[in-house]
């Protein structure tokens, strides 16, 4: 199996030939024919200044263009810098800047901006180029010959990529990986997922992100299976994609699934070829994943753990309990580690005890772009990765994350962990999501506050807390809810806690 990206879109091409590749909006390419545009662009971008080792920029909605712009990049030997779609002007140039990109490839008009002319008035400078016009660059003879010889010299220990960081505590870093560990994050999570050549892969996670790009892009390459790309997710338009192309998988992050169940269309689509679920972008309410196990027709439900900083650490297994999927995270993948630790000595704790979640081994990326401080900080002198998580293992070794360190907050003393709160409301009926923050409170400190998704009017406030005084601690119950129409999340499917904390202590 190649340890590198090219050499993934060349077996391909090979083994896979005239199959669907990319199936959206009415248009279908083949591995031969990917392999073909692959090979092009990468000469058209070496033609505009595109040497090996150099940086592109990608900001563009996911899109067949985007695969075959993406893939180029490393074809032609360069490093792949993927932009979040929703970015602006301000922080893609950041990027641009930061990075120090040869190009800056991007899609214009998406979601009705004006993305190539926003970022030419803030860096007049930068080397744009339209997404939709790659097809009219010209490549000479020699240039392909050049970009097969660049190809031909990626080895895996190479840079293929660099992805920023969500950014929700701080300016995003860039994370950078190496072919072998961008390739074995696509070969891990497709091989605990079973995938083959007679899957159709609905992949709805942005390519801009790890779970879009190797966990979506290359285990096509991979495997042969062909990916139904989405610009933007719509339930009901999912739903029709899922029924009229016979969809096999669906990962997502919950409020990817979530909504899928809520759509008025759930009802009446046929959802009986779905066979394979992963989730776990963030906290999973056990309540969801046994709505998928009973409501929808996987036959595979796999709850993961993974990060920018390392794509795939754990994930449960076939044959695991319900409960276990439901609870956990799973447990290592091959060439991964995983460790709890007090997060004030550092000291390695049993299992049953609850601290920070630390992972080590062959997904752990290399570092962050030009911030060897950064670096340092996040992964210790014996290489474990530093997550943030809280985490408890068990005595065979599953992963359960039990928060964020940055969002527990103290109420009269007592350490609260959201998630735990978030676990016991997301039971109460009509409750179709929930997010729970700590809020100033001038005798506790600190009290807990509900931001919760109703199903209908029908719920009150006084229910909610009703319901977390049964089950929970009064310390940890909320003291506050707020209906809302929607939680906001980053396209990672992680709830922007930072601005529901400003909204509950807003006066």
């Amino acid at each position: 199996m190649s340890e590198t990206v090219p050499g993934l879109v060349r077996r391909a091409a090979i083994e896979f030939g005239d199959a669907p590749a990319y199936v959206m909006d009415g248009r279908m390419l083949t591995f031969a024919e990917l392999h073909d545009l692959v090979r092009r662009t990468a000469a058209a971008f070496r033609g505009q200044g595109l040497e090996p080792g150099g940086r592109v920029v990608l900001w563009a909605p996911n899109s067949i263009d985007w695969v075959v712009a993406g893939l180029a990049v490393t074809y032609a030997g360069g490093t792949l810098v993927p932009a979040n779609s929703r970015y602006t002007a301000h922080e893609v140039a950041d990027i641009v800047d930061r990075t120090r990109a040869t190009l800056v490839v991007i899609a214009d008009g998406f979601l009705g901006r004006t993305q190539i002319a926003d970022l030419r008035a803030v860096s007049p400078n930068a080397p744009i180029l339209d997404l939709a016009a790659l097809d009219a660059l010209d490549a000479t003879d020699a240039d392909t010959a050049a970009v097969e010889a660049a190809a031909d010299a990626v080895t895996s220990d190479d840079i293929a990529d660099i992805l920023f960081s969500s950014g929700t505590t701080g300016r995003p870093k860039g994370v950078l990986s190496a072919h072998r560990q961008t390739v074995a994050a696509g070969e891990s999570w497709s091989g605990v997922g079973e995938v083959s050549a007679t899957d159709r892969y609905l992949v709805i996670s942005p390519f801009f992100h790890s779970y879009g790009y190797k966990v979506g892009v290359l285990v096509g390459l991979l495997h042969g299976c062909t990916i139904y790309p989405v610009a933007t997710f719509d339930p009901d338009a999912a739903l029709g994609l899922i029924e009229s192309e016979r969809i096999t998988m669906v990962p997502g992050a919950p409020a990817i699934f979530l909504g899928l169940l809520e759509s008025p269309a759930f009802a009446t689509t046929d959802t009986s070829s779905l066979r394979f679920a992963n989730t776990g972008a963030a906290n999973v309410p056990v309540a969801l994943v046994e709505r998928l196990q009973k409501e929808l027709s996987f036959d595979l439900v796999i709850t993961a753990f993974g990060m920018t900083e390392c794509v795939v650490a754990t994930m449960c297994r076939r044959g695991d309990s319900d409960e276990t999927i439901a609870t956990t995270c799973g447990r290592a993948i091959d060439g991964m580690e995983v460790a709890i630790a007090d997060p004030e000595t550092g000291k390695h704790l049993a299992a049953g005890d609850e601290g920070e979640l630390l992972l080590k081994g062959s997904q752990v990326m290399l570092g962050y772009l030009d911030d060897p401080a950064a670096t340092a900080e996040a992964i210790d002198a014996d290489g474990w990765l530093h997550t943030g998580d809280v985490g408890v293992l068990d005595d065979r070794g599953y992963l359960r994350i039990t928060d964020r360190l940055k969002d527990m907050y103290i109420c009269g003393g007592f350490n609260v962990y959201p998630a735990e709160v978030e676990q016991a409301l997301a039971r109460l009926d009509g409750v179709v999501d929930v997010a729970v923050v700590g809020i100033l409170d001038e005798r506790l400190g600190e009290v807990g506050k509900a931001f919760v998704v109703r199903r209908d009017d029908s719920l009150d406030a006084d229910t909610v807390i009703a319901f977390a005084r049964e089950r929970l601690a009064n310390f940890k119950a909320p003291r506050e809810v707020a209906f809302v129409d929607t939680l906001p999340r980053n396209l990672s499917g992680k709830v922007l806690k930072n601005e529901l904390r400003d909204e509950g202590n807003a006066p």
